[in-house]
């Protein structure tokens, strides 16, 4: 009973008061009071001997929380999550506080950018009933959903507006390139409009139409040319940078569309209605950005995921972009519109 109160109270200083105060005292060197041990406490029998072993355990225990919520309160995530990790290893901790601190370092854990956190140490095991006790609580850094809604957009609307997370504190991992990613030339359109793909992803042009067709693009590093091609002919481009690139047709002057080349695993394409989701988040910070073809600019915000992920998020984005004064031929002249084919 006596752990369980002494656990609770510095839960309780660390939670509600002290840091803040310490923090705000010693800001300009970010250390805790006295980390040092052992304690100056005086050892003249087998019992104060006892009370200082106590005392040193609950005062590491107290020095490993608060220097983690400092550092988390001034935004140094590593230095929070390695202390967290380390008071998640200390023998025999009490539930209630791996029960609180555990989601915390987590979440620490992965604003750092996302490296495993610490287990109890081989060394220091667990009593087995201790052990069956924390079990189900050992926690993995489970990845998390980022849903929302986009507004603007011009006459067109959001829809096929393309939404994507860059990692603010730490790296974005490189994206795996998707498979089976076609653009039909049916009706004299592109089918999709917009199509969002990972850098590195190989997208396939067909012609469903009865009639020959030439998509190129004139936008570096992007650029390519299919050449004349008749119905039921494709294409294959490989997108290695990021970025939008505008498709046009060398034959049809209305036809106009676009791949937008993403450089992150984290991205979606917005719906008619504006509506996106994005899966497999990691919790951190992030600048989340949008692109859309109406905008002169891309919208970007700053955003936490949190362990329970972000629902809701508000973007919008201009429609302030003018249709270009003239569709070009491969040569990047202008042409005349073909009518009537």
């Amino acid at each position: 009973m006596w752990k369980k109160s002494i656990a609770a109270a510095l839960l309780a200083v660390v939670v509600q008061v002290p840091v803040s105060r310490v923090a705000r005292a010693h800001a300009a060197s970010r250390e805790w009071l006295g980390e040092e041990m052992p304690l100056p406490l005086s050892v003249k029998t087998p019992q104060d001997l006892a009370v200082k072993a106590v005392a040193e355990r609950q005062y590491l225990i107290f020095n490993l929380l608060a220097g983690g919520k400092m550092a988390w309160d001034a935004g140094d995530f590593a230095t929070a999550a390695g202390k967290w990790e380390s008071l998640l290893r200390v023998p025999g901790l009490d539930p209630e506080i791996e029960r609180v601190m555990r989601p915390l370092a987590v979440a620490a854990r992965g604003s750092a950018g996302g490296a495993p956190i610490a287990t109890p140490s081989a060394t220091s095991p667990r009593a087995p009933a201790e052990a069956a006790v924390a079990a189900p609580r050992v926690a993995r850094i489970l990845p998390v959903t980022v849903t929302g809604s986009i507004a603007g957009g011009g006459t067109p609307g959001p829809g096929g507006a393309v939404v994507w997370l860059k990692r603010t504190n730490g790296e974005t991992p490189r994206p795996s390139p998707a498979k089976g990613k076609v653009i039909s030339q049916r009706g004299k359109a592109f089918v999709p409009h917009v199509l969002a793909v990972p850098v590195g992803t190989k997208v396939s042009f067909q012609n469903d139409d009865a009639i020959f067709h030439n998509v190129f693009s004139l936008g570096k590093p992007n650029d390519f040319d299919t050449g004349l091609y008749k119905q039921g002919g494709t294409y294959d481009q490989v997108f290695k940078k990021p970025g939008p690139v505008q498709l046009l047709c060398n034959i049809h002057s209305s036809m106009i569309g676009y791949v937008f080349v993403v450089d992150s695993p984290y991205y979606a394409q917005a719906d008619g209605s504006g509506a996106f989701t994005i899966r497999g988040v990691p919790p951190g910070e992030y600048e989340v950005e949008v692109w859309h073809e109406g905008s002169s600019k891309n919208t970007r915000q700053h955003v936490v995921v949190g362990v329970d992920g972000v629902r809701g998020l508000d973007l919008r984005i201009g429609g302030d972009r003018r249709p270009p004064a003239f569709v070009p031929d491969k040569s990047g002249k202008p042409r005349q519109s073909h009518l009537g084919y």
